[in-house]
């Protein structure tokens, strides 16, 4: 035991070179590469020539850029080919679609506007196809316009919060791979990639709009400046739907683009009249001051499938009191005049709006039937 206490003693007081205990010692200097070993590298690993390949491609694609780009814009000015097919004043637009479809859609033209076709692309020319978002795209309009622009191929987004939109408009559309349907309230803000904005998103009934005015008006304005607000930051094209309605009673009939309306600001109607009134100012400052291409389209009476036979609209009711074997109402002396168009006349006419490069930015149009009915004439 003592000769072993005697070797532990010994070894820790034997004197161990520092330079064995060190765990480190200092790393031997390297010298930077040579030119010539770093080509020689290049050469042997191939680098060099993918850098090439890559730098011929790129030239290549920017050399025949501009002559695509002169084919592809020769293309997009094809004009509507138009025909009168009746005595009166309607024609019949036909077209291609992307699909090589071609299609007529006959259009009352009282006045003999002349429609331009400055984004369809002929046979055999193909086109990129475009990430689209519906505001509203749940509705009687909005469901319709889903169907036209996706039957055009396009992907389409719909964002609606369901509080007049229902999903029977568009479960025909489930499952299919360029649909996609966001439950959301355009009070809030959201944030998309998308080409174009088409904002519908507002209870237009007016049995809807005075069961909740505030609502209907903060629809109008916030849910407005959240999309314009996105319109800016992507850079995409905006289209807002409003209504004839901004024209308040008018004097003068039938109303001109230019016609500024007789309103009534504290009435019943006027969180429907003075929200759309206030979402196209907010619509035409975005455009002057943030530079957003964007569109107008101002509605008048539509009808068609899918329409709620309760909204509280002339045709509706008329429509809904014969499916129920009740007399029919008129209001007043049934004199009031109306002006009604078919639900896809009008998809046709805004998506012709949408897309025309012949529209300025900032077009307001109204879009209607040819003629004004008064109410005792539909009966």
């Amino acid at each position: 035991m003592k000769q072993l206490q005697r070797q532990s003693g010994t070894r820790r007081d034997e004197d161990i070179p520092i330079s064995q205990t060190s765990l480190y010692s200092p790393k031997a200097l390297k010298h930077p590469k040579s030119l010539s070993r770093s080509i020689s590298y290049l050469l042997k690993e191939q680098r060099l020539l993918f850098i090439l390949v890559g730098i011929l491609i790129g030239s290549t694609f920017f050399i025949l850029q501009p002559s695509l780009y002169h084919l592809s814009s020769g293309t997009h000015n094809h004009l509507i080919a138009r025909s009168n097919s009746f005595a009166g004043n309607r024609e019949s637009i036909t077209y291609y679609d992307h699909n090589g479809v071609m299609e007529t859609n006959s259009v009352e033209n009282k006045n003999n506007y002349k429609y331009h076709n400055g984004g369809r692309v002929p046979v055999g020319i193909g086109r990129k196809r475009k990430r689209i978002v519906v505001t509203g795209g749940a509705g009687f309009v909005g469901s319709h316009l889903v169907d036209k622009l996706i039957a055009r191929g396009d992907d389409v987004i719909v964002i609606d919060n369901f509080f007049t939109g229902r999903k029977e408009n568009v479960v025909h559309l489930f499952g299919n791979p360029r649909f996609e349907l966001i439950r959301h309230d355009v009070v809030e803000p959201i944030l998309l990639e998308v080409d174009q904005i088409y904002h519908l998103a507002c209870p237009a009934s007016p049995v809807h709009y005075k069961y909740n005015p505030v609502k209907n008006i903060k629809t109008n304005v916030m849910g407005t400046l959240n999309m314009l607000g996105l319109a800016k930051r992507i850079g995409a094209r905006f289209l807002l739907t409003s209504t004839s309605e901004v024209y308040g009673d008018p004097l003068e009939h039938p109303q001109k683009e230019t016609y500024w309306g007789h309103v009534n600001p504290i009435g019943v109607r006027s969180c429907y009249d003075e929200g759309k009134r206030t979402a196209e100012t907010l619509t035409m400052d975005y455009h002057r001051g943030a530079g957003i291409e964007v569109r107008i389209a101002r509605i008048f009476n539509t009808y068609g499938p899918r329409m709620c036979l309760d909204d509280g609209r002339v045709v509706s009711n008329f429509v809904s009191q014969v499916i129920r074997k009740q007399p029919m109402t008129v209001y007043g002396d049934g004199k009031q005049t109306r002006s009604f168009q078919y639900v896809s006349d009008l998809v046709c006419h805004v998506i012709i709006l949408k897309r025309n490069v012949m529209c300025l930015a900032g077009t307001t149009l109204i879009t209607r039937g040819p003629l004004f009915y008064n109410n005792a004439s539909l009966l």
